[in-house]
């Protein structure tokens, strides 16, 4: 079994604002740190990118079409594009989050609030996945959803509360955390 996860939230600008430009110089960046870390597999991207495309317009190939959850009520052509969201399947959650906890994407987290409008829903999910399997952008949109309207399980969880491969609570331990973090 992977791990599929996926991440959306919604930008306080569509790109290619002034305010947003910060952001995007990095995207890049935090992506190749990604694919450099212990437990990442793959990640969605486009077949054929075009920059003057949104990822509503791009075609993912075997990820299929792109999608969004309902709480996504945003643009979805260049001018009025305002999301941002990944899709990745990795070996584990303790990965997802030693990734997302280091390096730049901390400097990224911490820095949210300069790009990313404060919204009401998780824009988080993650789920496991048969070793020959690829999450969809639907299926992904699906799970965000399921978090959001029933709560963490095994068919969508968190960093937060997390399900091991046979639907079994566990605890995902912190970066550097120590005996008595862990057992919280």
């Amino acid at each position: 079994m992977r791990l599929a996860f996926s991440t959306i939230t919604v930008l306080r600008h569509p790109y290619g604002h002034p305010d947003i430009l910060s952001y995007e110089d990095r995207i890049g960046p935090v992506f190749a740190e990604a694919e450099r870390s212990p437990g990442f597999i793959d990640r969605a991207r486009p077949v054929d990118p075009d920059d003057d495309a949104t990822n509503f317009e791009w075609d993912w190939g075997v990820w299929g079409p792109f999608a969004t959850p309902r709480f996504y009520t945003g643009g979805r052509v260049a001018a009025t594009d305002s999301r941002a969201s990944t899709l990745s399947i990795w070996t584990d959650l303790a990965s997802v989050r030693a990734f997302a906890r280091n390096g730049l994407h901390q400097y990224m987290l911490r820095n949210q609030g300069r790009w990313v409008e404060p919204k009401g829903w998780k824009g988080v999910a993650a789920w496991w996945i048969g070793d020959d399997e690829i999450p969809t952008w639907v299926e992904a949109a699906r799970r965000i959803e399921h978090i959001n309207d029933h709560g963490p399980s095994p068919v969508a969880f968190d960093f937060h509360t997390s399900y091991d491969q046979d639907g079994n609570p566990v605890d995902v331990p912190r970066v550097g955390a120590g005996p008595a973090e862990i057992a919280r």
